[in-house]
């Protein structure tokens, strides 16, 4: 029995199951657990102990060895980018900087979940999220983004990708073979998961003044996913006549709009412009989520769909997969409530239209010897797109910015038609100091 134990703990090891510095647990304790005597995980550790594998100090217990080293095995195949080695300066676009995630003012807020009975979090919270949640974001909408919700109006959901499979799904269940109108370019994750719910997917070009909506009239499709407030990744702001075009067509087809307002918060040349869904609740399923905001590892987000289709969106939710932790769900209600989430986002904003103006003025400067092209989008958001010269090739260029130290994307990574040559750059962590640096590597890359 020692000897079984032995090698399972060996092997877990050079799997990388268990890491160094790993705290086991007392051989009582495992004893228990594995219903033996202590002399059988005594024996195990004293013998791996003594080739190595774990290390003993006085009061602290047994844990793996500093110098335990696991195998490296293949990472699991993902549609999302690779991680890029920690010496390099990421420019990826998408992800806000989660080192200014407010820890203190979240603990504060989790903590005042945890010990206060008014906010008992419920052992089984209901389908569309806790009421008090719904509360809160929909008084947050009206108040930030001009759309006219109730509670009973918003759906709590894992986030965008969430809330766009579970449209997905009610489109598949109220339409033969249904197509879906995408900006092209766009981003890729809401073509992946309509697809995968068997919708058709027809992208639909994206200029200056945002979503071509003509070319989304002869698409023939039940709905179209855009985002009016900035386009990901050109950056348009989809313009005034354009949105009610848009509506327009939506109001005569019986279509639906999808609003993606992934980062619609930070705007840095004026106010924020108002939410689709503010102009439209008939047609418009409005979706949002802390993603950017706070930290894409919190999983939350919400949609607010045209009362005639919550039914049918909620029941899609369900099926698309279990909710954001109530513990989660309740801590963001109290941290917007006590105005946290507000002041986290001014400091935000300021953080991040410091990171972009630094980062333009670099690329202005190196684009006056003809080597860079103009960043192109409206002063917002997390990234910008920077046209390459025609000829350019765009991952010959990602690839020599590799060898420099630069994690860049190019812009075919989300597109479905060829486009002229550009990067994505994502400025949300680049530090002030660094974007001269960048620029003179992106223009030795070309």
């Amino acid at each position: 029995m020692h000897e079984g134990l032995t090698s399972a703990i060996r092997t877990a090891i050079a799997r990388g199951r268990l890491r160094p510095g790993h705290l086991l647990p007392s051989s009582r304790a495992l004893a228990a657990e594995l219903g033996c005597s202590r002399w059988v995980v005594n024996e195990a550790y004293v013998q791996l102990t003594a080739e190595g594998h774990l290390e003993t100090r006085q009061g602290s217990g047994t844990r793996i060895a500093a110098h335990a080293t696991a195998r490296t095995e293949p990472p699991h195949a993902e549609s999302s980018d690779p991680e890029p080695p920690a010496s390099h300066v990421d420019l990826r676009p998408g992800t806000p900087d989660v080192n200014g995630f407010p820890a203190a003012a979240w603990l504060r807020s989790l903590h005042h979940v945890l010990t206060d009975p008014a906010w008992t979090p419920p052992v089984f919270p209901p389908p569309a999220g806790a009421p008090r949640l719904r509360q809160t974001v929909a008084a947050y909408l009206r108040r930030a983004r001009g759309i006219p919700v109730d509670s009973d109006d918003v759906v709590i959901t894992c986030g965008t990708s969430h809330g766009m499979a579970a449209v997905a799904r009610a489109l598949t269940a109220t339409a033969t073979a249904p197509g879906v109108a995408v900006e092209d370019p766009g981003w890729f994750r809401f073509r992946q998961v309509a697809a995968a719910a068997g919708v058709r997917i027809e992208p639909v070009t994206v200029d200056a003044n945002g979503i071509d909506v003509e070319a989304v009239r002869r698409a023939d499709v039940a709905a179209v996913i855009c985002a009016p407030a900035h386009q990901f990744p050109t950056g348009a702001l989809l313009s005034p006549e354009r949105r009610r075009t848009l509506l327009t067509w939506a109001a005569r087809a019986s279509t639906t709009i999808v609003e993606d307002d992934y980062d619609a918060e930070f705007r840095y040349d004026g106010r924020p412009v108002g939410a689709l869904a503010g102009l439209s609740r008939d047609h418009v399923v409005y979706l949002g989520s802390v993603s950017k905001t706070l930290h894409p590892g919190i999983r939350l987000g919400w949609l607010a769909p045209p009362p005639a289709l919550r039914g049918v969106l909620l029941a899609a939710v369900e099926a698309a997969g279990a909710g954001p932790s109530i513990l989660d769900q309740l801590a963001f209600a109290h941290f917007v409530e006590t105005g946290a989430y507000d002041r986290h986002l001014r400091r935000a904003r300021k953080t991040y239209r410091l990171r972009r103006d630094a980062l333009v003025a670099a690329l202005q400067k190196h684009s006056v010897t003809g080597r860079l092209g103009a960043a192109q989008g409206i002063a917002a958001g997390l990234h910008l797109t920077l046209a390459l010269p025609s000829k350019s090739d765009e991952h010959a260029v990602v690839a020599r910015l590799a060898d420099l130290g630069v994690t860049a994307i190019p812009l075919s990574r989300y597109t479905m038609r060829p486009q002229p040559p550009a990067l994505v750059l994502g400025y949300g962590r680049l530090a002030t100091s660094r974007a001269e640096w960048v620029a003179t590597r992106i223009a030795k890359a070309l």
